[in-house]
């Protein structure tokens, strides 16, 4: 019996009950949910179960919004009730709704109340309009996280410049990735926007945010379904920092906006060989400006575009000269689509074509014909690409100056192209495209446009020589014929172009021809 006993006493892990799935529950609050002439400044929510705030500070819209955040407890301890205690004087005859998104989750499983919504009135009666819709950004298709949707009654006080200046009346919230709504709304007409509200203080601010809106003002009650689209709007052009010299011949100004057709003009006294490019950098907001140097303590330069105009000084100080780098875009294998390019750290001026030697395997020259690029920072090699053939490119000593009068060494290189049978090819006929002209982009599964064509009409798109992926195809209806995609502007009351993913997914492996054929649905 005693070695029985002590068996029996073995210490062991208990198993527990079934896990609880149930979310939290209102059980009561003070004052009640959906008061009526409500004048408290202390709320009181009560759940049966004891629960966690998560993030309340970034998931809590209340709406509409109020001057002061409220301060809501407890934040970091469980607790079966949350105190919000409010410094605000509320507006007459208004619903005010605090919706705590997901931040409201059980303390033992983490079940999420969803979208539990706290309502009451300061007048006689709860609004109860509403709207919703979809939304989604303009150009790609990456989820949009917690934009906020926002109401501005259209009266003889609105104009559109307050949504960068005021806060709206009504702010709504997002069932998930792409629905939102906005409830407990008064009859009227309104402006809806969107924003993906970087500060969240519900204003827009179009060096961060990115906006959307409906083209037209809305009548509530009426149409209650709306699809917005965000696009981030390119910001007039400005300079930001004041310009710096960073190397021998070598200048940069920090700026702001397009830089299409700015114009940079010398004030300082310079020779008459005098030479200078400036391109924007492509990975940072900077103009850099390049110039053959000379013998200077300050240069003066007269920066414009449309309506901007400024001169800016710059003092000269730096004797370290950028040395010429030049790099081949591969080494090895060149696909057979791609173009054999040369890129340049300093802007190239001088190109001597009698120094570039280009040969097969069975050394054969090879015609061949060199394109400067717009910035002046790649040649790009164009000639007759032949499967599963080896080529040599010799470049000899000074066939490539740079702004600064340095020229290249000698440069060799050995590439290749791969086997017919290494590619795919797709024919792709798509119907019910809504209107021309388009733009055809054929998107890998890493997300790189590996093709684009432009279309002003019906026809079979065809793409040869493809790497074998899986693709998704993009649709960009090009309203203005530019041949790229343009963004909106809200003022100006102008919408992003019309971007359509295909959904279906082309696979295409080495050695395939894929034929596809698309019905757009309308």
């Amino acid at each position: 019996m005693l070695l029985l006993l002590t068996g029996c006493a073995r210490m062991g892990r208990p198993e527990g009950g079934p896990k609880d799935f149930d979310k939290p529950i209102m059980v009561r609050a003070d004052p009640e949910f959906k008061s009526l002439q409500f004048d408290d400044d202390q709320i009181k929510i009560y759940f049966d179960e004891y629960i966690k705030l998560k993030d309340v500070n970034s998931q809590l819209i209340i709406s509409p919004p109020l001057k002061n955040s409220p301060v809501i407890s407890p934040l970091g301890s469980p607790s079966k009730k949350i105190t919000i205690k409010i410094s605000d004087t509320l507006q007459e005859n208004t619903t005010y709704t605090f919706n705590f998104a997901q931040s409201i989750i059980d303390n033992t499983e983490g079940n999420i109340l969803d979208n539990f919504k706290y309502i009451f009135s300061t007048g006689d009666y709860i609004d109860s309009l509403r709207v919703k819709g979809t939304i989604k950004d303009a150009f790609d298709l990456n989820m949009i996280e917690n934009p906020t949707i926002m109401l501005y009654p259209v009266n003889d006080m609105y104009k559109d410049s307050l949504v960068f200046l005021e806060k709206p009346t009504y702010v709504g919230s997002t069932i998930d990735s792409l629905n939102w709504e906005i409830t407990n709304i008064k009859a009227g007409i309104y402006r809806l926007i969107a924003l993906n509200d970087s500060r969240k203080n519900y204003k827009y601010d179009p060096k961060e945010d990115r906006i959307a809106y409906y083209a037209d003002l809305i009548n509530i009650p009426g149409d209650s379904v709306f699809d917005l689209t965000l696009f981030k709007e390119i910001l007039p052009f400005k300079l930001v920092s004041r310009p710096k010299d960073v190397s021998k011949g070598h200048v940069i100004i920090g700026i702001e906006g397009d830089t299409d057709d700015v114009d940079i003009q010398v004030l300082s006294n310079v020779p008459e060989d005098f030479k200078s490019f400036y391109a924007k950098d492509r990975e940072t907001d900077t103009l850099n400006y390049w110039f053959n140097r000379f013998e200077l303590d300050t240069l003066i330069l007269k920066v414009s575009k449309d309506q901007f105009i400024d001169t800016v000084k710059i003092k000269i100080d730096e004797e370290e000269i950028d040395s010429m780098r030049i790099q081949l875009s591969t080494y090895g294998l060149l696909h057979i689509r791609d173009t054999l390019q040369l890129g340049s750290t300093v802007p190239i001026i001088k190109i001597d074509t009698s120094k570039f030697h280009f040969i097969d395997n069975d050394s054969v020259k090879i015609p061949f014909r060199l394109e400067l690029s717009k910035s002046h920072d790649r040649i790009d090699i164009d000639f007759e690409k032949e499967f599963q053939q080896n080529y040599k490119l010799f470049i000899e000593p000074g066939g490539i100056e740079d702004i600064l009068g340095i020229q290249n060494d000698t440069i060799k290189s050995a590439i290749k192209t791969g086997k017919v049978s290494d590619y795919c090819s797709i024919f792709l006929t798509i119907r019910n495209i809504e209107r021309f002209p388009v733009i055809i982009d054929l998107i890998n599964e890493k997300g790189d446009i590996v093709a684009k064509t432009f279309a002003e009409g019906p026809r079979e798109f065809e793409f040869r020589n493809l790497n074998p992926s899986r693709f998704m195809i993009r649709i960009i209806y090009d309203d203005n014929g530019n041949k790229k995609w343009d963004t909106g502007n809200f003022l100006r009351n102008q919408q992003p172009e019309k971007v359509h993913y295909v959904k279906t997914i082309i696979e295409a492996k080495a050695n395939w021809e894929v034929e596809e054929n698309i019905l757009l649905q309308p």
